[in-house]
C-alpha cells in the first residue's frame, strides 16, 4: 500500500482510457490519416526504438514492450504488472503491421519486470539488441516508445532527472517525460542506443486528492534483472531452446 501511495501503475484496461477515444454524434471519429511518416528530425536510436516496440495485449487491456534480440531468442521486455499471469502464459505482441504469440518465461513482481519469448520470429519488425547500460547518470537523455491508452504507437524523449527508493526494490529511476496508461512495459533507451529501464508508474502527488503527474515516470533500472538468471528454466525446457540460448 505505502508503494500505491507514491506511483501509480500504467497497465490499460476497458474502463481506463475509454474516454480517449474521438466520439462525435455518438460514433467513433476517425479521421483519413496518410501512411505513417516519421520525420528525418527523429534520430536513427528513436526509429530503431519506435521499430522495436509492441503493444502487449493482455485480456481486455494492453502495456507496452520493445522486442530485444539476446543470442538466437526473440525477447519481449515488459512491466510484470502487464504480463500478470502464471509462467507459461501466452501473450499477442503486435505492432502496426503483424503480430505474434509470446510465452512468459520470467516475470519479478519486486522490479515490475517481464520476459516473454516470441514463439515466431517477426517478418518485418527489427529487435534491438541485448544491450543494458552501465551507467545511470541524473541528466541523461532518453527515448522510447509506447501505447499510451488506446491510441496507436507514439514516440518521447526525456532526461532522467533524479532517484526514488522503494522499500523493496531500492533505487528507481525518476524520467520527466510522458506516460499514461498502457505506456507500461515501455523500454526507455539513452541516445547511445543502451537499454535504461523499464517504465512501470506515474508519480501520485496527494494533495486534496490523487493527482497524476504524468511528466513524472517511474523507471525499473535494467541491472535489477539478470538475463541469463531470467531465462534459466526457459533455456533448460527443450533441446530446442538450450541451443537458442547458447
Amino acid at each position: 500500500m505505502k508503494k500505491l501511495l507514491t506511483y501509480f501503475l500504467l497497465a490499460s484496461f476497458c474502463l481506463i482510457g475509454a474516454s480517449t477515444n474521438n466520439v462525435y454524434a455518438g460514433k467513433v471519429y476517425k479521421p483519413d490519416l496518410p501512411v505513417e511518416k516519421v520525420s528525418k528530425s527523429l534520430s536513427a536510436i528513436e526509429k530503431k526504438v519506435r521499430g522495436a516496440a509492441v503493444k502487449v495485449v493482455a485480456g481486455s487491456g494492453h502495456g507496452s514492450g520493445t522486442v530485444v534480440e539476446y543470442k538466437d531468442l526473440t525477447l519481449v521486455l515488459t512491466a510484470k504488472h502487464v504480463a500478470d499471469g502464471p509462467i507459461g502464459s501466452d501473450y499477442i505482441v503486435a505492432n502496426k503491421d503483424e503480430q505474434r504469440n509470446a510465452i512468459l518465461v520470467y516475470q519479478s513482481k519486486e522490479h515490475d519486470i517481464a520476459v516473454l519469448v516470441v514463439q515466431k520470429e517477426f517478418k518485418y519488425l527489427k529487435p534491438m539488441p541485448w544491450k543494458p547500460t552501465k551507467s545511470y547518470e541524473i541528466g541523461t537523455d532518453i527515448v522510447y516508445s509506447g501505447h499510451p491508452s488506446w491510441h496507436k504507437l507514439m514516440s518521447f524523449e526525456g532526461r532522467i532527472v533524479g532517484y526514488e527508493q522503494d522499500p523493496n526494490a531500492g533505487t528507481q529511476l525518476i524520467v520527466n517525460t510522458y506516460g499514461w496508461f498502457g505506456c507500461s512495459g515501455s523500454g526507455i533507451y539513452n541516445t547511445d542506443g543502451e537499454l535504461v529501464g523499464i517504465l512501470y508508474g506515474v508519480d501520485v502527488q496527494y494533495a486534496q486528492g490523487a493527482r497524476i503527474q504524468e511528466n513524472m515516470i517511474w523507471v525499473a533500472p535494467i541491472k535489477n534483472i539478470n538475463i541469463n538468471t531470467a531465462l534459466d528454466s526457459y533455456c533448460r525446457g527443450s533441446v530446442e531452446s538450450y541451443k537458442a540460448c547458447k
